[in-house]
């Protein structure tokens, strides 16, 4: 395997850990390019080239399929990707693969989604309404259950650590954002612990971290224009 570094078109969100911490427990060399989202970096023609969805986080791996080039962009995908190249975390039978990616999918389908709402309604929505906040925390409380009773009875999600883990361990890393007390869920709990022992996991929730010391969603009312007001453009 080469040892070129992917570029990595980042900025330090949850799906952007996402795939850091895949990049570090693979131990592939990769170059951060930061795409500051609170400054409009998502909507410039080059990065719309590898983004349609002028979202990050996107790769390109300068040694993709047949040695060329190739840029990946959607979190999820971008996983399953790097487990193909390297043969880690994304199980080559079947059966497991199929397990792997139900939990993949369901995090890029429901955790992921309901937890961003979460955290809008809860932290940044410009005035509180009262049906969004409770809609969305109860949601959230309920997907930590799903993931609870899952945990009751394997280790990690999809019974050996792998991609789906990746995926969903940085949306529960705020889980005091998302007014949830990860008490209430022992075998989540238990899990989240072992995923913040690991090494790869911990490197990679840090990666880049100078990049939010003057970012504050919260405050900066012209990111939140940035990134609340967006239409077909």
């Amino acid at each position: 395997m080469s040892a070129r570094p992917i570029d990595l078109y980042y900025w330090p969100t949850p799906n952007g850990h996402k795939i850091t911490i895949m990049l570090e427990e693979c131990g592939l060399p990769y170059t951060i390019k930061p795409i500051d989202i609170s400054k409009g970096a998502q909507f410039t023609p080059e990065f719309l080239a590898i983004s349609p969805n002028n979202r990050m986080p996107v790769i390109v791996d300068p040694v993709g399929p047949g040695g060329d080039p190739i840029s990946v962009f959607e979190s999820g995908a971008i996983l399953q990707y790097l487990g193909r190249k390297t043969g880690k975390f994304y199980p080559s039978d079947e059966r497991a693969r199929v397990r792997v990616e139900e939990w993949l999918f369901w995090q890029m389908a429901g955790l992921g989604p309901m937890a961003g709402q979460c955290h809008h309604f809860r932290n940044y929505a410009p005035e509180q309404v009262p049906y969004g906040i409770e809609r969305y925390t109860n949601e959230v409380n309920r997907l930590y259950g799903v993931m609870d009773r899952q945990l009751a009875q394997h280790q990690f999600l999809a019974d050996e650590y792998s991609i789906a883990d990746m995926a969903a361990y940085p949306w529960v890393r705020p889980y005091k954002n998302q007014g949830q007390d990860l008490a209430d869920f022992p075998n989540l709990d238990a899990w989240f612990k072992r995923m913040q022992a690991r090494p790869a996991v911990a490197k990679g929730v840090k990666v880049a971290e100078e990049l939010r010391q003057n970012y504050n969603l919260a405050t900066d009312k012209e990111a939140q224009k940035m990134l609340f007001g967006q239409r077909a453009r």
